[in-house]
């Protein structure tokens, strides 16, 4: 049975925290409303950490670091507005999480932009726009924690890539680009970091539904991508967030320079 994307299969629900972040310090890229980036700041705060949200949509963000601090308390959660694509941005977001909460151990670079276009009529803006945000603010962001965690002696990155950067979608090309593009970089990047301490890793999410998707997405297609995972749903974000919080703890010590997909696409 296909489902649409209002009649989601029923899935599991949230668990709690068990403080595996317990004092660390985070910073959350595009964390503002109900996607992957706030539910992934809502995990890492369940596992005890502190944590810096960061959107480049001011109003969004200040909702959302209103909610989180309602829910953990004003002093575990701080908000600094940023746009990936400005590098001055990145540099004064994690500035104001050093200043606030003394360092940063983890960050979680989710800021991607999509959008649905045929090569044959994609203009070089809308090639150049996902690529600036997603692939380039990516590497901006990695670059900015990068530098802090070599200083600090270790951390954790954590990149949200996607599985269009391994399997084909028409209409994808700029986005699946910039997607292989971000494993790539968090490939290569691991292995510079690795004698500093700094673990990177990535996830690939297949399709994880919030409202956002929903509003640049046809019901139609969401209804038909979901026929090709195995549980015949989307992924929860909090079920993506879930694989961010493993990647950032202890528990994935050995791990660096790996794309981990989170996804229940048959082969």
């Amino acid at each position: 049975m296909v489902h649409s994307a209002s009649e989601q299969t029923p899935g599991p629900t949230p668990g709690s925290g068990h403080g595996l972040l317990r004092g660390r310090t985070a910073v959350v890229t595009a964390a503002a409303g109900a996607g992957i980036g706030g539910s992934t700041a809502r995990r890492l705060l369940d596992e005890g950490a502190r944590v810096l949200i960061s959107d480049a949509h001011e109003k969004r963000l200040k909702e959302t670091h209103a909610r989180l601090a309602a829910d953990f308390g004003p002093d575990a959660v701080t908000a600094a507005p940023c746009d990936v694509t400005v590098d001055d941005q990145v540099t004064a977001m994690f500035d104001a999480a050093r200043t606030r909460f003394g360092r940063v151990d983890i960050a979680v670079n989710n800021a991607g932009l999509g959008g649905t276009a045929d090569l044959v009529d994609m203009t070089d803006d809308q090639w150049n726009r996902v690529l600036d945000v997603t692939l380039t603010g990516t590497m901006r962001c990695t670059r900015a924690a990068l530098r802090l965690m070599s200083a600090n002696g270790g951390g954790v990155i954590v990149n949200n890539a996607s599985v269009v950067g391994w399997r084909a979608q028409a209409g994808q090309s700029h986005y699946a680009a910039a997607k292989a593009g971000v494993m790539a970089l968090t490939r290569c990047a691991a292995l510079e970091a690795a004698p500093h301490g700094v673990r990177i890793n990535a996830v690939a999410p297949s399709l994880a539904m919030h409202p956002h998707l929903v509003k640049v997405t046809s019901d139609e297609l969401l209804a038909e991508l979901a026929t090709r995972e195995a549980f015949g749903r989307s992924a929860e974000p909090w079920e993506i967030a879930n694989v961010i919080v493993f990647l950032a703890s202890d528990y994935s010590s050995y791990m660096t320079g790996e794309v981990v997909s989170v996804s229940s696409q048959r082969a």
